[in-house]
């Protein structure tokens, strides 16, 4: 792999670096806003003191901490794979370009020894699941993976309980960031009561460390819900959602392409109101992985 000097060094250094996913700049947004917000996650990271470190795959090789000029290809290229787990060895045989997802961004910020991964929502168990098995690998690396993961809880098209019953069984500890109930993506209000709360950076980094210490492997999920007044109403999103998925389902939408699809739905079904809390939360959950990995370097 390809980890960019300014990575290298803080790596070597004990500086906090916090990785970041390119499948929300290939697949999540439209071009230009898709890298106006790469660019600007990567700002916050820096303003609250560590290096960003937004990782993809160019001719098959990943790179750590791609530069502006990849960056914006990326946002622009047409045919940019989507990659999880089971892509990256087709990915890097073929030396084709791959926008990682959270589970492909995970193992490659493993490898690097990035321990810190900012994103949106994590994937998990899409409404149905029971019968028709849709998850998503992002559950299974959170369960192996050693990378603790910064989110605004997982996307709000999916089956949260479901979810958080599949996280339990894989042993994942899921800390919620201020609140007692878990964080709903696009509202801060999904009325499951948490039972790991924690209340600061310091707080999260000790739990990192006892964890990484007695060598208890898998990652860790943050849930940090969205600013209050980035929020969405619950009401119109939840419509923009139950709409979607009809749509999806009539279209005979499923595997990969359902999220991608259904994000984009509900960004037009909700006038672009869901892609402004989108790009919020994700700054917001920049901030916060960016004191925690400060934190845990201090330890």
């Amino acid at each position: 792999m390809i980890i960019s000097k300014e990575v290298k060094e803080a790596l070597a250094a004990n500086k906090p670096v916090v990785a970041l996913e390119s499948t929300i700049i290939s697949h999540g947004m439209p071009y230009p806003k898709n890298v106006q917000t790469a660019y600007a996650v990567e700002d916050e990271i820096r303003k609250n003191g560590a290096i960003p470190a937004t990782i993809g795959i160019i001719d098959g090789e990943p790179v750590i901490g791609m530069s502006h000029e990849e960056i914006e290809e990326f946002g622009k290229r047409k045919g940019v794979k989507k990659a999880s787990r089971r892509d990256l060895p087709i990915i890097f045989a073929n030396k084709e370009w791959g926008a990682t997802t959270v589970a492909a961004t995970m193992i490659l910020a493993n490898m690097a020894g990035i321990e810190v991964f900012v994103t949106g929502g994590v994937g998990g168990a899409h409404r149905g699941a029971e019968k028709n098995f849709d998850i998503s690998a992002d559950l299974e690396e959170l369960g192996k993976t050693n990378v603790t993961v910064v989110s605004a809880g997982v996307k709000a098209i999916l089956d949260l309980n479901l979810t958080l019953e599949i996280l339990e069984t894989k042993g994942v500890p899921v800390l919620s960031y201020g609140t007692d109930e878990f964080a709903d993506f696009y509202t801060r209000h999904s009325g499951i009561k948490m039972e790991n709360v924690v209340n600061s950076p310091l707080e999260v980094a000790k739990i990192i460390k006892a964890k990484r210490e007695n060598r208890l492997d898998g990652g860790v999920l943050v849930a940090n819900p969205i600013p209050e007044e980035f929020a969405m109403d619950p009401v119109v999103i939840n419509e923009a959602i139950e709409k979607a998925l009809k749509m999806a389902d009539e279209a005979h939408v499923k595997g990969k392409e359902i999220t991608p699809f259904l994000l984009k739905t509900i960004v037009e079904l909700t006038g672009g109101d869901s892609l402004e809390s989108n790009i919020k939360l994700v700054l917001n959950n920049a901030k916060l992985g960016a004191k925690i990995a400060k934190e845990l370097c201090a330890l």
